[in-house]
């Protein structure tokens, strides 16, 4: 059982800039980074309440075929169009991850800046696949967070396209 994370964050770390937008993501139409790969290995998808409202807000059919939860505190019922699609939860990340693990998900797949960190806060991520665009936001929605303790990865793979670099890092306790 693993909990992965795969986001893509500007050079100064962010994954958003102040105002929520990613209009400083490159297109993925030559290179989609392995991402599909990776959401192959992947039984099912934790989100945020501002990452489920951002892919919402995108003018595109559902891009997710595996099951996605939405952590929230703050909706309590799921838009009509989403209600085959989505899943409500609350916990904490070790709840959840209990929870979804127990249900027979065993590889999660961790998206959203607070969900991240929530779950970095526990040490429940076992791998960080991270793709750096070069650009400098100054200001923004943070990756990682404070943590109580450090935490040791080690850098399995690494690749460069058009500039932009991605590494996969693995837990090392």
């Amino acid at each position: 059982m693993k909990n992965y994370v795969f986001i893509a964050t500007s050079l100064d770390g962010y994954i958003a800039d102040i105002d929520e937008n990613l209009d400083w993501l490159p297109s993925c139409e030559d290179d989609d980074f392995g991402y599909e790969g990776f959401i192959e290995k992947i039984d099912a998808i934790i989100m945020g309440t501002n990452t489920f409202n951002m892919v919402c807000s995108f003018d595109v059919e559902w891009p997710y075929t595996k099951p996605v939860f939405v952590v929230s505190n703050s909706i309590t019922e799921l838009p009509f169009e989403y209600k085959d699609k989505v899943s409500l939860l609350k916990g904490s990340p070790q709840e959840l991850a209990s929870k979804l693990h127990t249900q027979g998900y065993s590889n999660l797949y961790i998206d959203g800046g607070i969900i991240i960190q929530n779950f970095l806060k526990e040490d429940l991520i076992d791998e960080l696949i991270i793709t750096t665009i070069p650009i400098l936001l100054g200001t923004g929605k943070p990756l990682f967070s404070q943590l109580k303790n450090r935490m040791n990865f080690e850098c399995i793979f690494s690749k460069v396209v058009k500039g932009i670099v991605q590494n996969h890092y693995i837990r090392v306790k």
